[in-house]
């Protein structure tokens, strides 16, 4: 969904701010929704991107060539070049009308909201269109094979903006409504610090519902690796802390009321330098030969 732009490729405006604005005003704002797009647009609109970035430009980096686009015969709003079906139209000032229940990504059901109005004044269409759908409900299904990855590397790029400490952000499970960060330690309490950091990112503030912080010797996507530091690490003492009466989207099953909900940081990290949180700071390392001897265990017990 688009807005009118005097240079859709250079604008800076949020969509949202736009929207809010119209709304402020009560009026009506002219949209073109493209449905059947080239895979690199879908891709770049599921993607957590910072508010001064454009998606158009992404697509042009991830094509390597400019991402083409064209205008919408009524409105003249930009859309992508070779859409299979454009529905221009309005969204109605002011107005609201109950929509759902639908099946949603978290695979719950969402209930009934009142949601804008869409006012379609045109359909323009290919011969003979492809239309484009996607399949969600109970992870994992298309939508999370979809986001899942191109949620993670928004996310790592804007954490390491601020904290170079992290190693890898794992965001993947049902659109990030869980996010597990593995980090160094600048000193004692910086792992929370990084975990704080993620839910006030673009993203995380909609989003992210419980942060893990993990060493930067534990992989955030082997999840047996995030069990043991869980099990280990985590002293509900001092490592879980609790931010009462945050943002999530409306769609979150646990928000209570509807966009509400308390988000949890849990520190599944080592204490460093003043941080006296335990006695565990001298783990366990394997011996460099225990991956062949493993490969020969699992040789002679018939397991590969």
């Amino acid at each position: 969904m688009t807005s009118r732009l005097p240079n859709p490729s250079t604008s800076a405006v949020p969509r949202d701010a736009r929207s809010r604005t119209a709304e402020e005003r009560g009026e009506d704002l002219p949209v073109a929704l493209a449905v059947g797009n080239d895979p690199v647009i879908s891709l770049v609109a599921s993607t957590p991107m910072a508010y001064d970035e454009n998606e158009y430009e992404l697509a042009g980096a991830l094509r390597g060539a400019p991402a083409p686009i064209a205008r919408a015969p009524l409105t003249g709003l930009p859309v992508p070049w070779g859409a299979e079906v454009v529905i221009e139209g309005v969204i109605e000032g002011r107005k609201r009308e109950i929509e759902g229940p639908f099946g949603e990504f978290t695979g719950h059901y969402s209930g009934g909201r009142k949601m804008t109005v869409l006012r379609i004044d045109k359909i323009s269409y290919r011969t003979d269109p492809v239309f484009e759908h996607l399949y969600l409900g109970m992870p994992w299904t298309e939508v999370d094979y979809l986001i899942a990855a191109n949620t993670c590397v928004p996310l790592y790029e804007q954490l390491t903006k601020d904290f170079p400490e992290v190693q890898a952000v794992n965001a993947m499970y049902t659109h990030g409504l869980v996010v597990i960060v593995s980090t160094k330690k600048r000193y004692g309490g910086f792992a929370k610090a990084v975990g704080m950091r993620v839910l006030t990112t673009p993203h995380g503030l909609g989003y992210a519902a419980t942060v893990i912080v993990v060493d930067e010797d534990v992989d955030p996507f082997h999840l047996p690796q995030v069990m043991w530091a869980l099990s280990t690490k985590m002293n509900p003492a001092g490592d879980l802390v609790q931010v009462p009466h945050m943002p999530i989207l409306d769609l979150a099953p646990q928000a209570q009321p509807a966009g509400i909900v308390d988000k949890l940081l849990i520190d599944a990290t080592t204490p460093v330098g003043s941080d006296r949180r335990g006695t565990y700071g001298n783990q366990v390392h394997d011996l460099p030969e225990t991956s062949a001897w493993l490969d020969k265990l699992r040789a002679l017990s018939g397991h590969r």
